[in-house]
């Protein structure tokens, strides 16, 4: 049964390629949001979806096989963070009529969504948030600034973590809301990165109105939620990011050869080494989607599979501008660089994956404690 869907999949995604990634970013982005709808409309998007909100409701077998395809096909991602992060929260918590109202656009990509956790004082440490937000009435006043915020750029809708209760609430006193990104008082600003490019974002709220309704689940009841958005945002690139890697490492197999490189046993030794992660990176996605689907949960060990990957990439692409020599010096805009500086750029932006979505320490903390049990440092 697999092998028929992985046909009809791969037909359908060879047959409606969007053809190549265009240079201008506002063309980019209007490409990208064209594919996905039309991922939509066709009936082939969200793999791990309910039906009744507009998805495919695979079984783990199936999720594996599409993960594969679509990573094989070389088709665009999902836009923004909303789809991995915020949506199984707002499945497992929100109402009715906020799931009616947003899961069905965000899976479509009429509505870009994009996270607002992290502080620039509140970080690893999110329950010190500092965020506020003020009843007044039916809507919540809301003032502070986040950072680190993936693709709100381009986002329309925020989800993101308030403080509504008193100070030193920590954890007890935050809320979930979701804020309108075009909304009157919020102010986005790209910052750049080591690649020359703008990944993150830094956004101010200042008085900033968000209707009560949009809050998900009870008002200083966020904390819950937040800790099934982080287990998702770790476990949601799992399966996808073993099917990439599967197909990246392959690449850097082929530049080996092509330089002569594949003589030398360290080379080949340190290549060996990457197959066995990239396998191991893909049978422990195939566990974390069994975790899904059993427990409705990815659990702590999402963190483990975080750390892996996070490691793994920078490892990687260190790799592969050793590999490069001298080469490795040139960026993507030297028209002497290697494969147009693809590794290079790789190795600049994996520099973040130790930092993202949860430092390497924080994930090592989150292992240590409540997957193997150990007991909690003393302070």
């Amino acid at each position: 049964m697999t092998d028929a869907f992985r046909q009809r999949l791969r037909a359908f995604l060879t047959d409606h390629h969007p053809g190549r990634r265009p240079k201008d970013p506002a063309e980019r982005l209007g490409w990208q949001k064209a594919w996905l709808a039309t991922l939509y409309d066709a009936g082939w998007a969200g793999p791990s979806w309910p039906r009744e909100h507009g998805g495919l409701d695979l079984d783990f077998a199936h999720q594996v096989v599409y993960q594969e395809e679509y990573a094989r096909a070389r088709v665009p991602g999902p836009l923004g963070t909303g789809l991995g992060i915020a949506a199984p929260t707002i499945v497992r918590h929100a109402t009715e009529e906020q799931k009616a109202r947003f899961l069905r656009p965000m899976l479509r990509a009429d509505t870009i969504w994009a996270q607002g956790y992290s502080e620039p004082e509140a970080g690893s440490d999110l329950a010190a948030l500092r965020t506020t937000a003020r009843r007044d009435g039916d809507t919540y006043i809301v003032n502070g600034q986040k950072v680190w915020n993936s693709s709100a750029d381009i986002a329309d809708i925020l989800f993101t973590l308030v403080r509504t209760g008193p100070p030193n609430s920590r954890q007890d006193g935050i809320s979930y809301l979701l804020v309108d990104a075009h909304a009157p008082g919020v102010t986005v600003r790209p910052l750049r990165d080591l690649t020359g490019d703008a990944h993150f974002c830094e956004i101010f709220l200042d008085d900033v109105r968000v209707p009560v309704t949009d809050r998900i689940g009870p008002e200083n009841g966020g904390w819950p939620l937040v800790r099934t958005s982080l287990g998702h945002e770790r476990a949601a690139g799992a399966m996808n990011q073993a099917a990439r890697y599967r197909r990246v490492l392959d690449e850097l197999i082929h530049l080996a050869r092509e330089r002569g490189a594949t003589a030398d046993p360290l080379v080949r030794d340190r290549l060996a080494d990457f197959e066995t992660r990239v396998r191991i990176m893909r049978l422990t996605g195939m566990r974390t989607i069994t975790d899904i689907l059993t427990k409705g949960e990815p659990g702590p060990a999402s963190s483990t599979s975080r750390l892996f990957i996070a490691l793994f990439e920078q490892d990687l692409h260190e790799f592969a501008v050793d590999l490069l020599g001298p080469y490795g010096t040139l960026d993507r805009h030297d028209p002497h660089a290697v494969e147009r500086g693809r590794w290079v750029w790789g190795f600049l932006r994996t520099r973040a994956s130790t930092i993202g979505a949860g430092t390497a320490e924080i994930q090592r903390n989150t292992i240590a404690e409540r997957v193997l049990g150990l007991p909690r440092e003393s302070v």
